[in-house]
């Protein structure tokens, strides 16, 4: 990528999930909303064309491409779905930490059928007790011979009940950050529960679950990295997923932007179509210019990201908060245009107003993000 523009490679790639998307996601989109469908073929057929390891390297089976190229897939498949959308993102997430810090062993276990979607992977960071303050949860693995004993829970779990491979983060050792590991753990282990599926505002497409680790016994050779390396592989691997998250939250918001310039086109009020007022062009001009600055900003961070920058962090955190407080503001003023209408299911501003609304949560909360920056910045000073 340029400063200013995409690579042919990329506008390819964008155009192929793109199409994808218009063939796939958007057409049913509303019907896996409206009755809580979990759209697995649709994940596996997007893992045909590379999308269920988009940074798994080539070697292991992926696609190696970057976080610019992934970040234009996220949010090309958004425009149909961002909860489908997020929910790819997520198991990309999971397969890149195995691929990147798993032993040759670890890799040769897990990835392949990561890659082709067969199985699909979670990431469990969050706790009942510790959100935000991620380094304080209390999972905890005790070595026992060739197996560590697991015993903890977890929440707010993506694919909780329905994947089958958790990469899990455990405390095997003291109190804080460095007492953290990262350890992958099956569904079908003994020890291991879910709860009820959450009811949820929004992301009706996919399920979300609490993940309960009751004396699991999981083998050594499951560690991902080394012991005490865990959080520093969580926190890298957030870095990539405030990146998604915020490029779903852009292909969400675009959709109900071309939304809202058609629907504006047709209704007409006072004897003319609205759109042909000038305060209705003051805010699509607004929304458009939001829009395009929270874009750039997004895919300088994931250049950044991808070139492993010292200020890779700072710039993925503000990218992120930028990206998701700006998909919702856009998406309710689009709602606004729509008046009454917006509010019903007959159309899909509400969908993409509840379904982005989660995304200021969570891979760390947009307060959290402002602290993060504003860290950086004082490290810097």
């Amino acid at each position: 990528m340029t400063q200013f523009d995409l690579t042919d490679d990329q506008r390819e790639i964008q155009e192929l999930a793109r199409r994808f998307t218009a063939d796939a996601i958007t057409p049913h989109a509303a019907k896996w909303d409206e009755h809580h469908i979990f759209p697995r073929d649709t994940i596996k057929a997007a893992a045909d064309l590379g999308f269920g390891a988009i940074y798994v390297s080539e070697e292991s089976g992926g696609i190696g491409l970057g976080r610019m190229e992934a970040a234009l897939i996220m949010e090309a498949m958004a425009y149909g779905c961002p909860s489908t959308s997020a929910f790819i993102s997520i198991h990309n997430m999971a397969a890149w930490m195995i691929d990147s810090y798993g032993s040759p062993e670890l890799k040769a276990r897990y990835l392949p059928s990561m890659v082709t979607c067969d199985r699909i992977g979670s990431y469990c960071l969050t706790e009942p007790g510790s959100g935000s303050d991620a380094a304080a949860l209390k999972t905890r693995a005790v070595r026992d011979g060739d197996h560590y004993v697991v015993t903890g829970s977890k929440a707010f779990i993506s694919g909780g009940g329905q994947n089958e491979i958790y990469v899990t983060m455990v405390r095997t050792g003291e109190d804080g950050a460095k007492g953290i590991s990262a350890l992958v753990i099956e569904r079908d282990m003994p020890g291991v529960s879910f709860g009820a599926n959450e009811k949820k505002l929004g992301w009706h497409s996919q399920p979300t679950a609490q993940v309960n680790f009751d004396g699991v016994r999981v083998p050594v050779s499951n560690l991902v990295g080394v012991e005490g390396q865990g959080f520093r592989i969580a926190m890298s691997g957030l870095d990539g997923g405030r990146l998604n998250i915020g490029a779903c939250s852009l292909g969400g918001a675009q959709r109900c932007l071309d939304e809202a310039i058609g629907y504006t086109r047709d209704r007409r009020q006072f004897g003319k179509a609205i759109v042909e007022f000038q305060n209705t062009q003051f805010v699509l001009a607004d929304m458009e210019t939001d829009l395009q600055a929270a874009r750039m900003l997004l895919y300088a961070a994931a250049g950044k990201v991808s070139a492993k920058s010292p200020d890779a962090t700072k710039f993925a955190a503000m990218a992120k908060r930028l990206s998701t407080d700006t998909g919702s503001s856009v998406v309710d003023r689009a709602l606004q245009m729509f008046g009454g209408y917006g509010y019903l299911q007959d159309y899909p501003i509400e969908r993409f107003w509840r379904d982005l609304r989660v995304h200021r949560i969570l891979e760390g909360t947009n307060e959290i993000m402002r602290s993060i920056v504003a860290r950086e910045m004082l490290r810097e000073a």
